[in-house]
């Protein structure tokens, strides 16, 4: 059961501008960044808020670290903006298959590591009126580095 938005993910150009912005207008402050290899990507979460099921909510900025990543091909494409919505479940497993079998394409066979070690796949935004879609179960909060 998807219980929250777990993070909006935003494509820029330039991280360290983008985070800068967001902290100077609205006084966010970055939680947590890493590189993630796989993904080509560079991130920082900016925690907006505690949710009731023990996670949070992030704005998550992606600056693409290569020409050949996901989101530099969508930046070429698109521009800076959203780049999808993701939802937190206690089970992306679980909740992927359940979303497979009403005829939504899940992108990936099995879940994926994701920002701060947590469990994730995507759902194709051609089956989701074009919103790239997000499953996210977070790690265990005591396990999760900052």
């Amino acid at each position: 059961m998807l219980t929250r938005i777990d993070h909006i993910g935003i494509a820029c150009f330039d991280l360290d501008k983008t985070v800068a912005f967001y902290r100077d207008t609205y006084g966010f402050e970055v939680f947590h960044t890493e590189v993630n290899e796989e993904q080509g990507v560079r991130e920082a979460m900016l925690k907006i808020n505690e949710t009731s099921d023990g996670g949070a909510s992030y704005l998550q900025l992606l600056e693409p670290t290569r020409e050949d990543s996901t989101v530099a091909k969508w930046l070429a494409k698109n521009g800076e903006g959203v780049h999808h919505i993701a939802f937190g479940t206690a089970d992306v497993d679980g909740d992927a298959a359940a979303i497979r079998g009403k005829g939504v394409r899940v992108l990936y066979d099995e879940p994926r590591r994701g920002s701060m070690g947590s469990r994730i796949t995507f759902l194709h935004p051609k089956d989701c009126h074009g919103v790239l879609t997000e499953l996210v179960t977070s790690a265990d909060p005591s396990s999760a580095e900052h």
